[in-house]
């Protein structure tokens, strides 16, 4: 069991963030804001693919003004997950102008490193702590080194310049980092906000230096926090350094919602960073989303393709059904189901699993041996293996998870 750092919970719109809540996954549209019903449509794909929460642009004018119709349109579809408003430079000024835009919005992100220049920073950053007052909104201080204080990072450089000892460069730029979150989280109650309305958030790209800055700012603050490595990168690369990343702080007990920020391909699927939020999530045995699949790697012993080809079948199928699962079978995300290759590990590991089986390898005799809940209950022979494992599998989950069975446990308690 995970041990969870304590901190103080926050509520963005319906959602807990923080002390013992679930750890929410974040996503962010990548749609121009102004496009209504550009927005509006992927915000519907990420929340369904299993994003809690949900970021957008606004950046103008145009952005500020269809926030409201994109929450509107959004709510009257019952879609309730909250909406965050990401401001950058301007936001003082696009939340002035745009009350029903400040309205409208869950949760407000404001970058200390841009929200004001020069002896305007602590101004403006105020104006937008106001708004969040007035409206009672949370905010989330977020960080980013690509986008620092460059007053505060020129402070501490001349401050470690004049040391007899002076620490490397980049050592430097991590402390402006912590500091800056930090900093502004002081500020910000200065101003008003209650310890319990902010979220903070320190984000650079290289995984060894994220893992060391949450460490310190888990380390001498209490508010939740939103972990991701930032401009993550592109498929593979990006998928196993915010994994990385990711999995070794959830597993000290660090992050209280997280993003995985995926450059998608030309084109691509912007869901595919929820759901390595989900598979971080569920490989570390915090949380469940869908039942999971275990097959071997294959080898010299598994010429054939069919385990392959039934692995891919069952996975697509389960993510698939689960659309319908998580309405009418609770606790079918736990679900564990096994396709093995051939009998070196295979009837072991099928055993180990709610429904497995164990095809048969390269030179075996050709039949397939079905596990339920470890014992095995049929051998499956000849072209319909597939299918009729399928159909097995279809079968635990109604007599498992079905709504008529979880209904008479109810009952029996």
């Amino acid at each position: 069991m995970i041990l969870r750092r304590k901190t103080v919970t926050v509520r963005i719109g319906r959602v807990p963030i923080g002390s013992d809540s679930p750890i929410a996954i974040q996503s962010m549209t990548n749609t121009d804001t102004a496009d209504v019903a550009a927005t509006v449509r992927q915000v519907q794909e990420l929340a369904a693919a299993g994003s809690e929460l949900v970021r957008v642009t606004v950046n103008n004018d145009e952005a500020a003004r269809a926030a409201p119709e994109i929450v509107g349109r959004l709510r009257e579809a019952g879609l309730e997950a909250p909406i965050i408003g990401d401001f950058h430079y301007n936001g003082h000024l696009l939340l002035a102008r745009h009350p029903d835009c400040a309205r409208s919005l869950d949760k407000y992100r404001i970058n200390p490193g841009n929200v004001g220049m020069g002896r305007h920073h602590d101004e403006n950053f105020r104006r937008m702590v106001d708004v969040a007052l007035e409206n009672e909104k949370p905010i989330r201080i977020g960080v980013n080194w690509g986008s620092l204080d460059q007053a505060l990072l020129t402070r501490l450089m001349d401050a470690n310049a004049a040391l007899a000892e002076p620490r490397e460069a980049h050592e430097v730029l991590m402390e402006a980092v912590l500091q800056s979150g930090l900093q502004s989280a002081e500020l910000a109650e200065e101003y008003g906000m209650p310890h319990d309305r902010i979220v903070l958030s320190a984000k650079v790209s290289a995984v060894p230096d994220l893992i060391q800055l949450y460490r310190k700012l888990a380390a001498q603050c209490d508010y939740p926090l939103h972990v991701g490595l930032t401009e993550a990168g592109m498929g593979l690369k990006g998928i196993v350094a915010s994994t990385a990343a990711l999995s070794v702080l959830l597993q000290e007990g660090i992050g209280d919602t997280i993003r995985v920020s995926l450059t998608p391909r030309p084109g691509g699927d912007r869901t595919e960073e929820v759901l390595v939020c989900q598979q971080v999530l569920q490989s570390l045995g915090i949380r469940n989303f869908v039942p999971q699949v275990s097959a071997c790697p294959g080898c010299g012993r598994t010429t054939s393709t069919l385990f392959q080809e039934l692995a891919e079948k069952i996975q697509n199928e389960l993510r698939y059904r689960m659309a319908v699962w998580k309405e009418d079978r609770p606790g079918v995300e736990n679900l564990r189901v096994a396709v093995m290759g051939c009998v070196v590990n295979g009837p072991g590991e099928s055993k180990h699993a709610h429904v497995g089986i164990s095809l048969p390898g390269t030179g075996e005799e050709p039949k397939a041996p079905v596990y339920v809940d470890g014992r095995h209950v049929r051998t499956l022979k000849g072209a319909g293996i597939v299918e009729e494992f399928l159909e097995i599998l279809e079968e635990y989950v109604d007599h498992k998870y079905g709504r008529e069975l979880m209904t008479e446990k109810r009952r029996s308690v």
